[in-house]
């Protein structure tokens, strides 16, 4: 894919008018839809779309998340999200991200999912199923 490089995808986000708050910024809570609209991208590009994640019996749970804020978006910038996953276990897996315009990091973001079947219970991937995860690996931990 040509928006996947050494582990990392990057996909593109143009602020609109209603994600900002009183002071023209993008709001803070606006910054966790972006990385989840990155998210979805970076699986869908691997060959792992979100519902066919589900009809197998399976869901990604987000346990944990944080984000550091440093500089502001606004209306009209065009903002570049690079997700990669830092970590994989058993049932869960570490991911970073970034929210960029231009060369300035604006976010950063980790986020811990929980992996499990249907009924919300922690559970192992299907090897077959999670093949295509491995592209999303950072080949030395955190790219940036």
């Amino acid at each position: 894919m040509d928006n996947i490089r050494n582990g990392v995808h990057t996909a593109e986000i143009e602020v609109r008018f209603n994600e900002l708050d009183p002071y023209n910024h993008v709001n803070h809570a606006v910054y966790v839809t972006y990385c989840e609209v990155a998210r979805t991208a970076a699986l869908r590009d691997v060959g792992l779309p979100l519902h066919e994640v589900a009809a197998r019996g399976f869901q990604f749970v987000i346990v944990d998340i944080g984000f550091r804020y440093r500089g502001a978006a606004v209306a009209g910038d065009v903002l570049s999200i690079d997700t990669t996953v830092l970590e994989t276990r058993r049932a869960s897996s570490k991911w970073a991200q970034r929210v960029r315009r231009g060369d300035e990091t604006l976010v950063d973001a980790d986020i811990r999912f929980g992996l499990t079947d249907a009924n919300g219970r922690p559970t192992r991937p299907d090897p077959e199923l999670f093949a295509p995860f491995e592209q999303l690996i950072a080949p030395d931990g955190r790219p940036w």
